[in-house]
């Protein structure tokens, strides 16, 4: 049974990041105690308190557990990131530190962000089942690699004085993201979103972050003794599946930049990607080498990759709370700023 979570202490490990700051504000609105860990402030608000300090250390974590509720661990590197050691030491490590200074200082609930792709490995995936799909045995990046390290880490550590839940979101997008609309209009001004990789029919999710966050609250609303989500993964999307390209074209034309339009062959493009990480990895010892193009990047813009949501349906009465379309339109008025015919202006006044 759900409980009411008003006026308890919750700790966000990384909170001052994009999904952070939503789930912050929704636990503030519904009258949480709100704390946040990160290894740095990006924002202020008086109402939270914050820790800033490494998740590794057990030292700069006690303080800000003390007490806590339950604790929301979402903190990791960009997925885009080619920092293995960086991967190993947030997504892994100081996961095993989050969860054994959770069980030294007696707070009971954590709740993970982990994400759908722990079960991809670049073939298609359609109205994907978490009972169904095994954790991907050859991860196409080292973000999926930990993060499979992590969930297992998290949901192994279930037990009847602790209980753990891990939230599989994917495609997640909205205002105040660093990483899908400003990525896409960087590329688009250097003319490289003109093209769409294969034949521009595959499906995938696209999860607005408002139902990323409900989700997370439902989990930890719901993390008690006995509850059947301790101790599993759930899948949280739109349940709106969509042409990956279509979205994108949204994205694009709602900010004034032309749609992509030249087909480019996935296999083709694929294996290139495949060469261009083993000669990064060749010359790794002498030189870092990021590569633009990468097995994960190609297979995530040209397979089919969508998941069901209905054991969260089932087990914690999940339901997304905004349309894809109304996740649209408030992403673009928030970035408005990036808008083509913005920038032309501010360029002709200048």
């Amino acid at each position: 049974m759900a409980a009411s979570m008003k006026g308890r202490k919750c700790l966000v490990i990384g909170g001052c990041g994009f999904l952070g700051q939503h789930l912050c504000e929704a636990l503030l609105e519904k009258g949480w105690s709100v704390q946040v860990f990160d290894i740095r402030s990006t924002f202020e608000d008086s109402r939270i308190k914050f820790f800033i300090g490494d998740l590794c250390k057990k030292e700069d974590l006690k303080p800000a557990l003390e007490g806590v509720y339950c604790v929301f661990h979402c903190a990791s590197p960009a997925p885009l990131s080619n920092n293995k050691t960086l991967f190993y030491k947030v997504n892994y490590e100081g996961t095993k530190n989050i969860i054994e200074t959770c069980q030294e200082v007696g707070v009971k609930r954590l709740v993970l962000t982990s994400s759908a792709s722990v079960v991809y490995e670049g073939k298609g995936i359609r109205n994907g089942k978490e009972e169904e799909l095994p954790y991907a045995s050859k991860p196409l990046d080292y973000y999926t690699e930990t993060k499979i390290l992590q969930e297992k880490a998290v949901l192994a550590a279930n037990s009847d004085d602790f209980y753990t839940v891990a939230i599989r979101p994917h495609g997640i997008f909205g205002p105040k993201d660093l990483q899908l609309v400003p990525i896409a209009v960087d590329m688009a001004k250097k003319g490289k979103m003109k093209y769409i990789i294969g034949d521009g029919k595959n499906v995938v999710d696209f999860t607005y972050v408002g139902n990323v966050v409900h989700g997370h609250i439902l989990a930890a609303e719901n993390l008690n003794l006995g509850s059947p989500i301790c101790g599993k993964a759930y899948h949280i999307t739109n349940a709106e599946p969509i042409f990956f390209w279509t979205f994108m074209t949204r994205i694009l034309t709602g900010l004034d930049y032309p749609a992509p339009r030249i087909h480019l062959p996935y296999t083709l493009l694929y294996i290139l990607a495949v060469i261009m990480q083993f000669v990064a990895w060749l010359l790794s010892p002498f030189i870092t080498i990021t590569p633009s193009l990468t097995p994960m990047k190609v297979a995530l813009a040209g397979t089919d990759h969508f998941y069901s949501s209905e054991r969260a349906k089932q087990d914690m009465g999940y339901k997304p709370i905004y349309t894809l379309d109304q996740g649209l339109k408030l992403t673009l008025e928030s970035y408005r700023h990036l808008g083509k015919n913005v920038i032309t202006r501010v360029i002709k006044i200048t």
